[in-house]
């Protein structure tokens, strides 16, 4: 690591100042330093998750920045965040990372053979068949480790692993960190707990301003510093700004040892090899090839599948919905389609369709943010991932506007004057826009899953989104005519459902007021033609805007 540095605000706050140090094979590093010293801003730049604006890293003498495609492989990342989908059990989950990170020409036997290799060097045995929600921190910790072992990395970063954990948990991984080094691994983890920090081989302290106040033996630090306990030397952090940790390191016997010395010996020449510093010679070996785009898509759809198969919460919910809305409908209908109870019954099939689409998509793209980028950093597809969303979410949302649809309105006569819809059956026509009007709905939750930063504010913007469909789509606001209030509506997905479920049962007939005085719901082809058009053109519009989304959650480094 040589001379990383990392600005913010145009220069002005400095989160890493010139921090450099070698790590070796088989070494066991920990990165300590009080909150805001730059410790996860270090883990960024060594990953490339946010590249550092100054300096480089280098691996092996390969530069990370330019040779991360080829180098993303050799490391593994646990984050803070759990990385795993937890309604799955310790071996599905395995197994479906296995197919997504290894080569495409990968037999499924030599994939299940390492997958059973992992979940016994890391202890997991009998918790195989485990779901992962059951499992406890440490337990769930190590499981995350396992997954980035599948591919057998040589550089392995871990955020925070003992959070949250009880000192003997926290020992434990601490433990497990230290046989995975031992093993022929690099491992470095940045963490706030210095309870195990023994059995590491190099300690990095940070300093406030993200400058090295120590990089040596873990054993001689508190002596370095001059203090016998760590509190007392994280409360020197804070109160003694003005001291120069980093000044005072760098003229030490340690950085001369730890980082002068041992920095020279890894970069010096060798006969016919690399001066100093530079790249090895020779063509860089081209990165393993990565799963097709149909198998990603594969995998993902069957994983997602089963994730949702396993949530009982969410199977319920997804069961009784369309049903609760579509007797609200039926009772509404008061027996048939009339005057009074026309705008009502589509009103609600309206509600009812942009409830289970949005309520099926508006969390799972931001409760799934981490173990996106992750996978995304080692050659997932965004556009494989999006479209498995679509896949399976679009199907669930599908059956329940057509279970929907039917519930309220089989048997119930819809009093259409000529007796059927412009094209079909006016059933048939009336399922179809819910259908698409639910689609739609769907991707607008899909579309807000992306923009928002935590799942918390998801259902209150639900409830938001379902208010606006029911003020924009015609049936209590005559928008037609009105300005900006027409042209905002052109927006609202519930407004082009109604005026196509209204073109299909004539409702300027059935119905006639001047809310339903409106070209748009003519019973024409035309008009409903250009209903359910403006529907499909509202989801192609948010699909590419959910995409552009997602790659704000990339990797930086694989945005330039």
């Amino acid at each position: 690591v040589q001379e990383l540095a990392v600005t913010v605000d145009h220069g002005r706050k400095t989160l890493l100042d010139e921090v450099s140090f070698p790590v070796g094979e088989k070494t066991l590093l920990a990165v300590v330093g009080p909150s805001g010293a730059g410790k996860s801003t270090l883990l960024g730049a060594l990953t490339g998750q946010r590249p550092a604006d100054r300096g480089t890293v280098l691996y092996d003498g390969r530069d990370l920045y330019r040779d991360y495609a080829e180098l993303r492989q050799r490391i593994g990342l646990v984050p803070q965040d759990d990385i795993l989908h937890l309604q799955l059990t310790v071996r599905r989950a395995l197994a479906y990372a296995a197919e997504l990170r290894f080569p495409g020409d990968t037999a499924p036997a030599e994939r299940h053979a390492r997958v059973e290799e992992v979940i016994g060097e890391l202890g997991l045995t009998e918790r195989a068949d485990q779901p992962i929600h059951s499992l406890s921190g440490g337990q769930r910790k190590r499981v995350s480790v396992a997954l980035e072992l599948l591919t057998k990395p040589s550089l392995l970063f871990l955020d925070e692993p003992t959070s949250g954990l009880d000192p003997g948990m926290d020992r434990s991984v601490m433990h497990m960190l230290r046989g995975l080094a031992d093993d022929g691994r690099t491992v470095v983890v940045v963490t706030h707990s210095v309870l195990s920090l023994d059995v590491c081989d190099r300690l990095l302290v940070l300093a406030p301003g993200g400058r090295v106040a120590y990089y040596g033996p873990p054993g001689d630090t508190l002596s370095f510093f001059g203090f016998d306990q760590w509190p007392e030397a994280f409360e020197a952090f804070e109160t003694e700004r003005e001291r120069d940790w980093a000044g005072q390191y760098r003229g030490s016997r340690f950085h001369r040892r730890y980082i002068e010395d041992a920095t020279v010996r890894p970069y010096a020449p060798v006969p016919g090899g690399a001066g100093a510093g530079e790249v090895p010679s020779g063509v860089p070996a081209p990165p393993p090839k990565a799963q097709s785009w149909g198998g990603q898509l594969r995998t993902l759809v069957r994983r997602y599948t089963a994730a949702l198969a396993a949530d009982r919460t969410f199977l319920a919910i997804m069961v009784a919905l369309p049903f609760v809305m579509g007797a609200m409908a039926r009772a509404l209908s008061e027996g048939s389609l009339n005057p009074e109870s026309t705008l009502n019954v589509l009103l609600i099939l309206c509600v009812g369709g942009v409830l289970t689409g949005a309520a099926n998509a508006v969390r799972e793209l931001v409760k799934e943010r981490s173990i996106y980028r992750r996978e995304r950093a080692v050659g997932l597809s965004r556009s494989a991932y999006l479209a498995s969303k679509v896949v399976v979410l679009g199907t669930v949302t599908v059956v329940q506007a057509v279970v929907l649809t039917l519930v309220a309105l089989v048997g119930v006569p819809l009093n259409v004057p000529d007796g059927k819809g412009v094209l079909m059956p006016a059933l048939v026509e009336i399922t179809l826009a819910v259908a698409l009007l639910a689609f739609t709905a769907m991707m607008l939750g899909l579309l807000v899953s992306a923009l928002v930063r935590k799942e918390e504010v998801t259902m209150p913007l639900l409830v938001l989104l379902a208010i606006v469909q029911v003020v924009f789509c015609g049936a209590l606001l005559n928008v037609r005519g009105t300005p900006v209030l027409e042209q905002l509506a052109w927006l609202v997905p519930s407004r082009w459902a109604f005026a196509a479920m209204g073109a299909t049962i004539d409702i300027g007939t059935v119905a006639p007021s001047e809310k339903t005085a409106d070209p748009l719901m003519d019973h024409t082809v035309t008009a409903w033609l250009f209903d359910m058009g403006m529907l499909v053109v509202l989801c192609l519009v948010l699909g590419i805007a959910v995409s552009r989304l997602l790659r704000r959650h990339e990797p930086v480094v694989m945005r330039r």
